[in-house]
């Protein structure tokens, strides 16, 4: 039984401790930012694909993490090596790439409204993954919004006839729909609840990823149905390390179970690392401050430059972080 399904059933049972939060590294990016998805390389070049797989097997290989989220030919590549038999990580896929993901260079789709698109394909998929991401993003217009509900139960279907599994990924809007601020975390708690009500076990998704809008926008949609809505939490920009740590603090005491982040994994200076005090986080041995001067220490220890100083590393930027 792989660590994630364990984890599922004790959170589902109401046996929850902090050790049962799950993590996921999500590398997927080649989906949304095309050749610039792994990161940055020396003398100013991005890192080749190779460079992107190594940095799966090492995750993989640490067990740090419970889920590796991969797109489909990444998947396919690495489960033909064998990388996910044995060991406690599932190999996940990303089943679908809505147009708001779309971030090439130059390009500016995330400007409209978010269209539904699947460039994999489940039955194909299934073979070597049975775990796979779907993306809905709500945008208050009636047209667009039917549009992806529509797509999302198409998806659901095809997903039950070939037994593949999935977890519920619900961005926030990219610029403004006609929602306050303020209220903006309540208007995607309602719409999850709401396209989720009618959707029965067998396609249930197993978890949710979404972004982090606040304690009591937390707080709520946990404690609604904490057996059948586990709420996940996507990373969003790098940021700083504090950044990081106190995201994942913040998000797991006010309910959160699941971290899934891309690139404040993958842009870390030494992402094994990170995870690590992420754990460490998580299991209150460390606040988030002292987490970054940790890291700092073992970055010291490597041998590793940071990108930021101690000092700047330390600075909480993210606004909704800053409201605690």
């Amino acid at each position: 039984m792989k660590s994630l399904d364990q984890k599922l059933e004790r959170i589902r049972e109401g046996r929850y401790v902090p050790a049962d939060f799950i993590i996921a590294d999500a590398k997927d990016g080649d989906m949304g930012f095309g050749l610039p998805a792994p990161g940055p390389g020396p003398g100013g070049r991005s890192k080749t694909k190779a460079e992107y797989l190594d940095a799966m097997r090492a995750m993989t290989r640490s067990g740090l993490v419970d889920i590796m989220l991969m797109s489909a030919s990444t998947a396919e590549t690495l489960t033909g090596e064998g990388l996910f038999e044995g060991g406690p990580v599932t190999a996940a896929v990303r089943l679908n790439d809505t147009t708001d993901i779309w971030s090439q260079r130059g390009g500016s789709y995330k400007e409209s409204a978010s269209r539904p698109f699947r460039t994999a394909s489940v039955p194909l998929v299934a073979p070597f993954a049975d775990l796979g991401l779907y993306s809905v993003t709500f945008m208050n217009d009636i047209e667009r919004d039917l549009e992806s509900l529509e797509a999302y139960r198409t998806f659901r279907a095809e997903a039950l006839t070939v037994g593949t599994r999935h977890f519920l990924e619900v961005f926030n809007p990219a610029f403004d729909i006609g929602v306050p601020p303020a209220g903006l975390g309540h208007y995607i708690n309602d719409s999850i609840v709401r396209a989720l009500a009618g959707v029965v076990s067998a396609e249930h998704p197993l978890f949710l990823k979404m972004q982090y809008n606040g304690a009591r926008a937390m707080e709520d949609l946990a404690a609604y149905d904490p057996a059948r809505l586990i709420v996940g939490i996507l990373g969003g920009a790098k940021g700083t390390t504090r950044d990081t740590f106190e995201l994942v603090s913040q998000a797991e005491r006010h309910g959160a179970r699941v971290a899934l982040f891309g690139r404040k994994i993958n842009l870390a200076e030494a992402p094994v690392a990170l995870v690590e005090m992420m754990r460490r986080v998580v299991a209150r041995d460390v606040q988030p401050a002292e987490a970054v001067r940790a890291y700092h220490a073992e970055l010291a220890r490597l041998k590793i430059a940071p990108t930021l100083a101690l000092a700047d590393d330390l600075a909480i930027t993210d606004p909704v972080l800053k409201a605690g």
